[in-house]
């Protein structure tokens, strides 16, 4: 079982000497920054020329280039895509860490994979909160939070697990609940979910549904329905009340379909086809192919965006979505 640490764990009080710079202000980066300045802790922003800039700018945030920010930091927070981190860090921070600071990321990928080789006088941690930006931002302005994970891969100076919980209980995580792991299972575990399940194998499954049915005789726009779009129904239910918790708020006869038939499509075939994309995870395969895909232009991924946005799920599905005003 994983060690949860909620507020009464943190100590904000760690980290009032501290100047947290954070690189990127998109999604992440804007949010965390809000709530970690709404908590009281002194935050800088690293950004390079944009509207991002500009927007910090406007939110009243000390805005540096990439290099000046992590100078003046004392926790560098990298807060911009994974596949940027290895640029940024050897043209902006390597040069400017000096004893004692800290690097702190949301996501291990570059750690883990060694894309980032910090030096040995760093302490190097995880705050990795479980939702967008927005909702980190939203569910704190409330009151609440959203879980985060928290890891330390370096403790240089002794108090590398205090900074980590300082910063989740400033973006509001430990309200809800800090969860202690490393950057190997967050990276793995995040990959291999994202594949299989949350982004790949939800895909799969919707447009395989979809091409059945239409196969099948039906029209596309029930087709729709009934594979994608009562798909974010049924999540919300999920989401809300687990898998018996949705299974009680649906027919009777939605139950006993779903228990009986779902293990057919669904089934060890399936499970085994996950354990591969797993290995690959494992073994390092599928980073060092996402990585000579990014370093070569990323026109694999290009090519099967373009694919999937001329799908026949996606064509009737735009037309579907702007009748019913949810897309432009």
């Amino acid at each position: 079982m994983a060690r949860v640490y909620l507020d009464a764990d943190a100590d904000l009080s760690i980290l009032r000497d501290e100047i947290i710079a954070i690189m990127g202000y998109g999604s992440q980066g804007r949010n965390q920054a809000l709530n970690l300045r709404d908590s009281g802790l002194k935050v800088i922003i690293g950004c390079r020329p944009g509207r991002s800039k500009q927007l910090a700018e406007k939110e009243g945030f000390e805005v540096y280039d990439m290099d000046e920010a992590a100078r003046r930091g004392t926790i560098i927070y990298m807060l911009i895509p994974d596949m940027a981190h290895k640029e940024v860090y050897e043209r902006y921070i390597k040069d400017n860490l000096s004893e004692g600071k800290a690097l702190c990321f949301s996501h291990g990928f570059s750690i883990h994979y060694k894309q980032v080789i910090p030096p040995p006088y760093v302490d190097v941690i995880m705050v990795a909160p479980k939702g967008p930006g927005p909702i980190v931002r939203e569910n704190y302005l409330r009151g609440s939070g959203v879980p985060a994970l928290i890891a330390v891969e370096q403790d240089y100076t002794g108090k590398a697990k205090q900074r980590a919980l300082a910063i989740a209980k400033g973006i509001g995580a430990t309200r809800i609940g800090a969860l202690e792991t490393t950057f190997r299972d967050e990276t793995e575990s995040d990959l291999i979910g994202e594949q299989t399940v949350l982004v790949g194998g939800l895909m799969e499954l919707i447009k395989k549904g979809f091409e059945v049915l239409v196969e099948e005789g039906y029209p596309p726009e029930l087709a729709y329905f009934e594979a994608c779009n009562e798909a974010k129904l049924i999540m919300d239910l999920i989401y809300a009340g687990g898998l018996t918790g949705m299974l009680k708020a649906v027919s009777d006869t939605a139950k006993y379909g779903g228990l009986t038939v779902g293990p057919k499509i669904i089934d060890e075939h399936v499970k085994e086809n996950m354990r591969a994309a797993a290995r690959r995870v494992k073994d390092g395969s599928f980073a060092r192919e996402w990585i000579r895909e990014h370093e070569s232009g990323g026109k694999t991924l290009k090519q099967l965006m373009e694919q999937l946005e001329n799908h026949p799920l996606e064509i009737v599905g735009r037309r579907l979505r702007r009748m019913a005003g949810l897309e432009k």
